[in-house]
């Protein structure tokens, strides 16, 4: 009963937390009507006095949500206000760095002072940063930067999203922070001299930092399930606070002294890896859940859960909307109640020590699956196995890695530790490349609440048929459900593997791929194929050239070396015949062009005047021009590629090229109008010149964008451009993968999803 009403009070306080931060106008009246109910309660309630208490235990929190809403809401309100602006803010960093897919680094922060450029006015408010890397850039340090806001939706815990042009360190980390980070950046300059894979991976599996962690890694553990590994969750802390419990029964310790002694350990590892509040929630849940089972007393788990998460909700409303705070709740109370009943079923047909490593995961991705659907496009189906085989390895990287972190004042013995570590991240890092690389490892949903709902009935299914209560039912029920599951997997697998050429048209020479926030063009003209650009991340490559039956790319273009366009580059690594380039700027740029050519493709710097045949069609190279430093480079120094004829459309591609550059083409009358398609520069961003398009007068405007992207991609200004113009848009993110066809010199377009009306 104690368990139930902790966990009403949590329930009712999560939702009310989700109601008022999503419509904060309502809180302080909210607010004052919670506390006039519970008075009324107190003095006109019924004779159930225990669940009239309960009431009003509810409303107070509720009050207490409410206020706390209101009160912080003018700050929020005021930074809000500075959306679509240059705005200066000086801020003070609240968590450590991750680096993003467009390479800069993000971290949550606190705003000083905010303001127009030189004129900057006290104000206090979460902000999310990105800004370019930079020494310096630690917990508890003030930083004054100089960017472009944008508002985030209602419900989101920052404020406002700042994306810094300049950056500059104002008062540096100190004190703890500092020792932290100072022994972090010596963990991570350590761990980076020992071999791939694993140097990367160690860093993220000690100490959270994956800043080290590659793209390529990053994206595997993903798609592995394995991605809760290289960020401090509850299952790092867990492994602290069972290493210290072990260590110090070991010792001989009572079980007084090992509860102290993990909680300090657990205190100090927080602090090591840096006081956010994603590391604090993850440190309680682990706390709560290691302490529960560890004292002998797992029954008591459910109560302190929903105490626990009672407690942040009230320091922390905007937690509620946090994914990750749901997963770790999620796991936690998979840990707490799921686990052991899947021991149980799972010990009748294996080893109890091989099904104790399966149902820890097991439970996990049962009750966190639904979840994931929620806010994820995809799903790994290759998780339990994943984390079965990286489950031995983990603790060891853990433990060994924090040793090596904190040996560095002995560089010998820290060498040793961090060797030692090594052997453990590099058997993670194979295990998440070789599992990402298996067919169907992950399935593509359409994420949110349907997605959510079949994963919840798909988790559940999987539950009972291996736990097999008594109710006959309920298994006939999950059988059901399972056996509708497999066919519609296996008809998918075969849809999107063998018969995926059936899905789309024969007949095309154009088709923008959907691969999310990037670009991936294809062209073909009499069984020739031209890429123009491979998207942020192979697989969603692999999935389009699948679909369209395309197994040689005759023509690469790889405009610049940025993610969104370079990323997929290892999905067609041994099938590009030549491939034309933008000016490489980074070591890493250089890495895809060699592995381009040790592939067999044929390099070839894309400059004005760069031109060939693709089957009947032609295509010449209208930007930049041979070694210019004007633009260095990036997104200025875009290969600009025109491409007409042989059943082709007569196309411009523009990479992502801003006003500027596109100016300079212009006035150098390279652009001549009567297109039939052009493919709008960077993503639809606002930075574009308007002329430019009213020159090429194309009929159909293609936008190579991902759905909910944080940089508010196409934005309404470029689409005015394109509507004033007579254009047709098409945007992947809505309409899915584009394919267009000359057909008696008109244009034919299929769409994936949801065409335009009247097309």
């Amino acid at each position: 009963m104690r368990d139930f009403r902790a966990t009403l009070l949590a329930g009712a306080l999560w939702a009310a937390a989700l109601l008022l931060i999503s419509f904060p106008g309502l809180a302080l009246m909210a607010a004052v009507v919670c506390v006039l109910t519970a008075a009324g309660c107190c003095v006109f309630g019924g004779p159930h006095r225990r669940s009239r208490g309960l009431g009003v235990v509810v409303l107070l929190c509720c009050a207490a949500l409410g206020f706390g809403v209101a009160v912080a809401q003018p700050q929020r309100e005021a930074l809000a206000d500075w959306d679509g602006r240059a705005v200066e803010v000086v801020v003070e960093i609240a968590s450590s760095a991750s680096t993003g897919k467009d390479g800069r680094l993000w971290m949550d922060a606190t705003t000083v002072r905010v303001g127009s450029p030189g004129s900057a006015t006290p104000l206090v408010a979460p902000v999310r940063i990105g800004i370019d890397p930079m020494e310096g850039a630690e917990l508890g340090a003030t930083l004054r930067l100089v960017g472009e806001a944008k508002k985030t939706d209602a419900g989101e815990r920052a404020a406002a999203v700042v994306f810094a042009r300049r950056a500059e360190v104002v008062v540096p980390a100190s004190g703890v922070f500092a020792l932290a980070a100072q022994a972090r950046a010596d963990f991570v300059s350590r761990a980076g001299r020992l071999p791939e894979p694993g140097a990367g991976l160690l860093p993220g599996l000690a100490v959270g930092d994956t800043r080290a962690v590659s793209e390529p890694l990053a994206q595997a553990m993903r798609d592995s399930g394995l991605s809760h590994l290289t960020a401090v969750s509850g299952a790092n802390c867990a492994i602290v606070v069972g290493a210290v419990f072990w260590l110090v029964g070991l010792c001989g310790g009572g079980r007084t002294l090992r509860v102290v002694l993990a909680l300090a350990a657990l205190a100090a590892f927080v602090v090591l890896v840096t006081p956010e509040p994603s590391v604090i929630r993850a440190g309680v849940m682990a706390a709560l859940a290691m302490l529960t089972v560890l004292l002998g007393r797992p029954s008591a788990g459910l109560a302190m859960l929903s105490v626990a998460v009672s407690g942040i909700l009230l320091a922390d409303p905007w937690l509620a909307s946090s994914p990750g705070f749901a997963l770790s709740v999620a796991a936690t109370g998979a840990l707490l109640l799921l686990a052991r009943p899947l021991l149980r079923a799972l010990g009748r047909w294996m080893p109890h020590p091989l099904a104790l490593a399966v149902s820890v995961p097991l439970a996990a991705q049962v009750v966190c699956g639904p979840i994931v659907a929620l806010f994820a496009e995809q799903q790994s189906l290759v998780g339990v196995a994943a984390n079965l085989l990286a489950a031995p390895a983990a603790p060891v990287a853990t433990v060994i890695g924090l040793l090596a972190c904190l040996a560095a004042p002995l560089p010998e013995l820290a060498d040793l530790f961090a060797a030692a570590a090594w052997l453990p991240a590099a058997w993670i890092a194979s295990t998440a490349h070789v599992s990402a690389g298996l067919p169907a490892a992950t399935v593509r949903v359409e994420a949110g609440p349907v997605a959510a709902l079949g994963a919840a009935l798909l988790s559940g299914a999987v539950a009972v048929a291996l736990i097999r209560p008594r109710n006959r039912w309920l298994c006939l029920v999950a059988a059901g459900v399972l056996v509708v599951a497999v066919g519609l997997g296996g008809g998918r697998m075969l849809l999107t593997g063998p018969l995926a050429p059936l899905t789309s048209p024969g007949e095309w020479s154009v088709a923008a791929c959907d691969v999310g926030q990037g670009d991936a063009v294809l062209v073909r003209s009499a069984g020739r194929v031209a890429l123009i650009d491979t998207g942020p991340e192979p697989e969603a490559l692999r999935r389009c050239l699948s679909a369209l039956a395309v197994s040689r790319i005759d023509l690469l273009v790889l405009t610049h070396f940025d993610l969104d366009h370079a990323g997929g580059v290892p999905a067609v690594l041994g099938m590009v015949g030549t491939a034309v380039h933008g000016p490489p700027g980074e070591a890493d740029d250089h890495g895809i062009l060699r592995g381009l050519e040790s592939g067999g493709a044929e390099l070839v710097a894309g400059a004005v005047g760069t031109r060939g045949m693709l089957g009947g069609a032609r295509w010449s190279v209208l930007w930049p021009v041979a070694d210019s430093t004007a633009f260095p480079p990036g997104n200025d120094a875009s290969v600009v590629i025109e491409i007409a004829g042989g059943g082709v459309p007569r196309t411009l591609f523009l990479g992502d090229l801003s006003a500027a550059p596109q100016r300079l083409l212009l006035y150098a009358g390279r652009v001549r109008g009567g297109y039939d398609v052009v493919k709008v520069a960077h993503h639809g961003s606002r930075d574009q010149e308007a002329e430019l398009y009213r020159t090429a007068d194309a009929a159909v405007a293609l936008i190579s964008v991902g759905a909910g992207n944080d940089y508010g991609h196409p934005r309404s200004e470029i689409l005015s451009v394109l509507d004033a113009t007579g254009a047709r848009v098409f945007r992947t993110d809505q309409q899915g993968r584009v394919l267009l066809s000359e057909r008696d010199g008109r244009l034919a377009v299929w769409t994936e999803r949801a065409p335009p009306p009247g097309e």
